[in-house]
This record gives structure tokens, sequence and C-alpha cells, in this order.
């Protein structure tokens, strides 16, 4: 056939030489896939065309399935790789999360133990000195020098005190404070004064300044002298528990009843301290005409 002219082939050996050329480049092609691993079988047939035709499908089928699979491996290994790190960030941000609740808890702790540390010491309250001997005190009329404040009782160390309790501020004039004091069972009817020093002494019953208004809760202290200036409280002594004490403000009046009496020297200055219930105590020299000790009655607001 190859001797003829293409002109004098018949059809049929036309088809034939056709077949062949598309035979031999398709082997060509095949071997080329072989080599280079795109084709892994062959479906051998009866019929050239067919074989072509098989392995033209075989290897489109498999560059279809690897394209296929190889989405769903690589997939398949993506999601593992973002699992653990999802896996990995939660557990980052948990750690974070447990770093800074532990900085806040060391902070609130360092805070606490930094406050405590600059925290003063409780403050443990001391008495208040308003006197250093009991008020009313003075040397007997009938001494060589006469009457007059008496500072050999007030103790040698207590002295320097002495200046600045004389001048204590009296308090401002008002509706609430004492001015006059009754004691039937002696006789007793005087006006009030503010503060007990030596000049206020000398106008009446002296009220301790510091002490509180009559009816008022706490110790109300009242002084007079005994055998001087009227001789205000010189029978405190025959006074009994039961007799009354009548206290008059502008306003009003309290009356309180007498629970006792004693005899101390002139630096038991605790008879004055404050009181929680509202108490009367009433201060003067004692003996009479000696002056050298304290005579003290104590009293309690008489129930309305």
């Amino acid at each position: 056939m190859l001797d003829k002219r293409p002109e004098d082939l018949s059809v049929e050996e036309l088809r034939r030489l056709l077949l062949d050329k598309r035979r031999v480049n398709r082997r060509d092609r095949l071997e080329r896939f072989r080599r280079t691993g795109r084709v892994v079988s062959l479906a051998p047939d009866i019929d050239g065309d067919l074989i072509v035709g098989r392995v033209v499908d075989t290897l489109e089928d498999n560059s279809a399935a690897g394209r296929e699979n190889a989405p769903k491996r690589g997939n398949r290994r993506r999601g593992w790789t973002d699992n653990l790190l999802l896996g990995v960030e939660v557990l980052a941000v948990m750690v974070l999360i447990g770093v800074v609740l532990n900085v806040f808890s060391i902070l609130r702790t360092l805070n606490q133990e930094a406050a405590a540390a600059i925290q003063p010491p409780p403050v443990v309250p001391t008495a208040l000195i308003t006197a250093v001997v009991l008020p009313s005190g003075h040397t007997p009329p009938n001494s060589a020098q006469g009457a007059q404040p008496n500072e050999a009782e007030i103790p040698e160390h207590l002295r320097p005190l002495v200046p600045a309790l004389e001048n204590v501020p009296v308090p401002t004039a008002s509706a609430q404070q004492g001015i006059r004091v009754q004691i039937p069972a002696i006789g007793v009817d005087a006006p009030i004064v503010q503060g007990d020093g030596w000049e206020q002494l000398k106008k009446g019953v002296a009220q301790h300044i510091g002490t509180p208004n009559p009816g008022e809760n706490g110790n109300v202290v009242f002084s007079a002298h005994n055998d001087i200036f009227g001789e205000i409280f010189r029978e405190l002594d025959k006074l009994q528990p039961g007799d009354v004490v009548i206290l008059y403000t502008s306003a009003r009046q309290f009356t309180y009843v007498i629970t006792g009496t004693q005899i101390v020297e002139p630096t038991r200055v605790e008879v004055m301290a404050a009181s929680p219930n509202a108490t009367v105590t009433l201060i003067s020299c004692y003996p009479y005409l000696i002056d050298n000790q304290r005579i003290v009655v104590s009293a309690v607001l008489q129930n309305p």
C-alpha cells in the first residue's frame, strides 16, 4: 500500500492506513503516560478503537478520581490541623485567664497587707484630766494666812497642769444650762455659775466645766464652800439617802434623789468621772474650819 499513490487507494485502505497511524500515535502517548505514572492499568479489547477509548477513559477517570480524592485527603489533613490549633488557642486563653486572675489575687493580697502595715494601732483613750484636786479647796478662814487657795493640796508633779486647767473656756450660755440649785433638807437655794475656780466659787454653787447640763446623761458636778462666801454647802453632811436636789434651767426643773455620802482626800478626782446615767455630785471642803478633806454627796435623776 505504501507504493501506491494516495489517489489510487481505496476507501478501505485509506481507513486502515489512518487507523494504523492513530494506533501508533496513541501507543506512543500511552508509553509516555506510563513513564510519567499517569496510567495505572489498561483494559485490553479486541477493537483497537475501544482499547484507545478505554485507555483514554481510564486516564480521564484516574485523573478525575485523583482530583476528587486529593481535596478530601487535604481537607481531612487540614481539619485535623485546624482542630489542633483551635485546642491550642483555647488552652492558651484559659492559661491567660488563670494568669490574670492570679495577678489580681496577688494584687489584692498585697494591698491588704500594705493597708494592714500602714494602719495605726488602735488608740486607747486616756482619761481627760480636768482637775488635779477636787474643787472648793482652801485654807481655813481661821488660819494665820486666812482663807485662800490651798496649793499644798496639789501633788507636786501635777502643779504644772494647774495654769492650763484654770484657763478652760466657759461654755456659751444656753437654755439647757443650770441656773439654780435647791436642797430643801438643808435649806440651800443658790444660783449656779459656770466654772469652779476661786472667783466663781465666791458667787454661788459652781458647776465644773465639761460636765453635762441638768437632766442629761452623765455626772453633773457642783461645788461650794462650807465656811466662807456664804457657807452654802456647810451642812452637806446632814443629807440622807432619799433627800432631793432640785436643779433648775430656764425651761424646766429636774429632781435628783440622794443615794450616799463619802469623805475623801482632795486628790480623789475620780468621783468627778463621767457616768452613763444622769447623776449629780456635790462637793465641799470638810471638816468645818479644818478643810483638809472633801465631802462628796451623790444623787441620781428621779424618774419622771
